[in-house]
């Protein structure tokens, strides 16, 4: 049991850290790549803002912009009017720019005083971004603005290469190693998870083998005490004491029954073969509509025929019997439902009856070893709050598991256990 908990434990661990992982690379970067382009878009309007065709006679100075009648940038020792943010950077950038007047000829030329872009691609460029009537926008690596200035219409593009780049070598370089430290981590979690768990599984193992030596020893003087009982009940008659003392050896063999079929659930291998789940739940049904007669109770039955598992049949047979006596025990309607049914490669066994709503806090704990719902309810019927933790073992030998449900008046335990391939 702890070694299966052992290992949800550590997938979770390991999910948790790649999805938190995953979620704060995707912020960053997105957050990155936002920062960057608003950057690049401020920079690119005030480099349209303070372009003016009659500078363009000194390409080379960064980049040949400056407003009407004012310095170039750079020049002015003021520049109150360029924001902080903004100084590095935009003297830094590679801007390109080309102007055309009204009727589509060609005014000017930038080309950032680079040799990526020759005149003739940056002309082709702009044109095919003026035929698509956008006023900017972005063009692989280029942000681009389309303005109207007086007496020709201005397409500037920022070339935003080395910034994206150094954003993707960042991501690679991320990934890389924060890939290496959940290796790590989830290297280091296993090594923590063994030490932590250790002690539990340890304690674990010596309780059950204190319930299965327990049981073993006890079975002895249970049953010398029971032989010694019906002898001396033959030569003394009717005795209250003697009574008192057959009822109370009663119930002390049927706890240490449970107890060893608790034990054999858990921990003994039993033989496995191809048995008919189908069968077996009919049987079982019949052995309990007298029982359920009894009671005021009726038992409908719904179940798919030729339903085979891979199991042993007597500890499905006490699945089954424990599920029903479960329903007929507790329930508080007059009908009890049972159904078998084949969902995928699936069999669905379930159990329904009517009953008080059970809380999430108690729901959780049902199949927990001599748990009882109703206290009160103490021993009743010689049931010791086993069978549902032998019922969950059984399940989970077979490889499948059990759950509860509890709500509109209506309490459901389901068993799912793998259909053997045909």
């Amino acid at each position: 049991m702890f070694s299966r908990s052992r290992k949800k434990i550590i997938l979770s661990i390991m999910l948790s850290l790649i999805l938190l992982f995953g979620v704060t690379l995707s912020v960053i970067m997105l957050a990155s790549y936002h920062e960057i382009r608003q950057q690049s878009s401020e920079m690119l309007e005030r480099y349209v803002e303070m372009y003016s065709l009659d500078q363009q006679s000194e390409p080379e100075k960064a980049p040949d912009v400056k407003p009407d009648n004012q310095e170039l940038p750079g020049s002015d020792p003021k520049q109150g009017d360029l924001p902080p943010d903004l100084g590095p950077g935009f003297q830094l950038s590679t801007f390109y720019s080309v102007a055309f007047s009204e009727d589509g000829t060609v005014l000017s030329v930038n080309d950032g005083a680079k040799e990526l872009y020759s005149e003739d691609e940056l002309i082709s460029i702009a044109r095919e971004l003026l035929a698509k009537n956008k006023t900017a926008g972005r063009l692989d690596n280029l942000s681009y603005q389309i303005s109207s200035k007086t007496g020709y219409t201005l397409v500037a593009f920022i070339d935003d290469t080395v910034r994206e780049s150094s954003m993707q070598a960042l991501l690679h370089n991320v990934l890389i190693i924060g890939g290496a430290s959940i290796v790590i981590l989830f290297f280091i979690s296993l090594v923590l998870s063994r030490r932590i768990i250790r002690p539990l599984e340890e304690n674990d193992k010596q309780q059950k083998q204190f319930i299965s030596d327990a049981s073993h020893e006890l079975k002895t003087p249970v049953a010398v005490i029971s032989t010694n009982a019906e002898l001396l009940s033959r030569e003394i008659g009717e005795n209250e004491w003697l009574a008192n003392i057959q009822y109370e050896n009663e119930r002390m063999g049927d706890l240490v029954k449970q107890l060893l079929n608790l034990s054999r659930a858990e921990n003994t291998e039993t033989p496995m073969e191809t048995v008919d789940l189908s069968r077996i739940v009919t049987g079982e049904v019949l052995a309990f509509e007298s029982v359920a007669f009894d009671q005021g109770k009726t038992i409908q039955s719904d179940i798919d025929d030729n339903i085979h598992v891979t199991g042993n049949q007597a500890q499905l047979t006490q699945l089954t019997s424990i599920l029903m006596d479960n329903a007929v025990r507790h329930g508080t309607g007059s009908e009890i439902e049972l159904l078998l049914k084949r969902q995928g490669h699936t069999a669905v066994l379930s159990a329904v009856n009517d009953g008080d709503e059970i809380p999430p806090e108690k729901l959780e704990h049902l199949f927990d070893r001599f748990y009882r719902v109703d206290e009160a309810r103490n021993s009743d019927g010689h049931h010791y709050g086993l069978g549902l933790s032998i019922a969950k073992a059984v399940a989970e030998k077979h490889g499948g598991s059990i759950a509860v449900s509890s709500q509109d008046g209506k309490v459901r335990f389901t068993v799912s256990i793998p259909e053997k391939n045909k």
